[in-house]
């Protein structure tokens, strides 16, 4: 219940009852302003004030109201307003925010309106400030978007007018603090046991794995368990715009982009990144995503001694990741012809795994491809697992089933001298002998 519906309740306005409200914060930023406890002292420090405040004040309010403007006054000035309870609810994974009166949350894969607003534009304003100041930047007609993070790792984007036409927006992708393992993949029907065998093999094995899929379908949330089975031995650089692999070994460097300054000067790209990378003595490369030119040196790395490197890219098919992987190779601008990046990329990429986010919400994993030399011209994929949909329940639920093609792929040798010797099964009992493709 918002405060503005508590007036019904209360016998006051709702006009009142935002006056109230009002005067309540601003006597609390006043105080805060003059104290300035320190940030561990905060919560504290805003509770007894409120205390304070609330006895002053001459009329009798109801311990209902007197409660839920508590709350909503903490929430705007120790959080993020409105939306600070959506970002307390462990269910929601991302928050929108389409200007002040439509905030939709995703729960389990799927998009609900919240009955949440805000008061105005101008608090969305507000909101989008408090995110974006203690970092530095701005947000304004001028400079109308901008990435974030905040303190607990969640990623924020937000854009206003003028090219936000129906007032500010603000999307924040939570972070998650549980960092998930292979088994509760296979637990969730992302993945099934043998795949799981698989993709461990794959990783320890020094391949180089990119990890494809469309917004929301769980690319991150894989590569940080794809990641968390390289060895405590070797040295890992991951990079990243927004800071969100939990990587549980030893031996990590951790960087992460820089946005431009207010001179527009200090700006450090993911190419900037991948290329100091190179110098650091990385034993494994992790890039958050490729989107641009950058994958041109990371295709280098891969092809010069960086094996086990990974990497997520925006695709909706394996076929679609080569394609899109040409296209930003060419944003390099190094002018290469077609033939010569598709044979970097057919050298460097050994395997795409493809993620899914299915029209029930679900998220699987509905393909792991090899990516097999070069036909002509051509990049030869060979699928080794697969989803099959096979229909739909009444109430949407999609039927299918993830099982090897039976097909063993050609990098076999490089697993056996891992030493991962995978059975006959995990390949789809007998069939790789038949069908196996040279």
């Amino acid at each position: 219940m918002t405060l503005l519906s508590s007036s019904t309740a209360s016998g006051l306005s709702s006009d009142d009852l935002l006056k109230l409200k009002h005067f309540v914060t601003e006597n609390l930023i006043r105080e805060l302003e003059a104290e300035n406890p320190p940030y561990a002292q905060r919560e504290a420090f805003v509770k007894q004030k409120l205390v304070e405040v609330f006895g002053r004040l001459q009329a009798k309010v109801p311990e209902s109201i007197r409660q839920q403007i508590t709350r909503e006054v903490m929430d705007d000035v120790l959080g993020y307003g409105p939306i600070q309870p959506l970002l307390n609810d462990p269910e929601v994974d991302e928050v929108m925010v389409n200007g002040s009166k439509k905030v939709y949350v995703e729960k389990k894969g799927k998009l609900i309106k919240t009955a949440v607003t805000f008061e105005n534009d101008e608090q969305v304003l507000r909101v989008i400030d408090r995110i974006i100041l203690p970092l530095g930047r701005r947000v304004d007609a001028d400079t109308p978007t901008v990435d974030a993070r905040l303190p607990d790792g969640s990623r924020v984007n937000a854009i206003v007018p003028p090219v936000a036409i129906d007032g500010p927006s603000i999307t924040i992708r939570k972070f998650r603090r549980d960092k998930l393992s292979m088994q509760q993949l296979v637990e969730f029907g992302s993945i099934i046991p043998s795949m799981s065998e698989f993709l461990k093999a794959c990783v320890v094995s020094r391949l180089n794995i990119i990890i494809s899929g469309g917004t929301g379908s769980g690319k991150t949330t894989l590569l940080n368990v794809l990641s968390g089975l390289i060895p405590e031995t070797e040295r890992i650089v991951t990079i990243e715009d927004a800071a969100e692999l939990q990587l549980q070994q030893e031996h990590i460097v951790r960087l992460e982009t820089k946005s431009a300054n207010l001179e527009g000067k200090g700006q450090v790209t993911i190419r900037d990144l991948v290329r100091n990378a190179l110098r650091m003595r990385p034993d494994r490369i992790i890039v958050g995503e490729c989107r641009g030119g950058e994958t041109l040196d990371m295709l280098q790395a891969m092809n010069t001694g960086h094996d086990g490197s990974l990497t997520t890219l925006h695709a909706n098919t394996p076929r679609d990741a080569l394609s899109r992987t040409e296209t930003m190779v060419m944003m390099a601008g190094m002018d290469l012809p077609i033939k010569v990046i598709r044979q970097q990329v057919s050298a460097a990429i050994d395997v795409i795994v493809q993620v899914t986010r299915l029209k029930d919400g679900s998220r699987k994993v509905t393909a792991v491809t090899e990516v097999a030399g070069m036909e002509g011209d051509t990049i030869v994929l060979t699928d080794i697992f697969r989803f099959e949909q096979t229909g739909a329940t009444p109430d949407g639920k999609i039927i299918g089933q993830l099982k090897p093609t039976g097909i063993r792929p050609l990098f076999t040798p490089r697993l056996e001298a891992a030493g991962f010797k995978l059975p006959p099964e995990v390949f789809g009992a007998n069939m790789g002998d038949m069908l196996r493709r040279r």
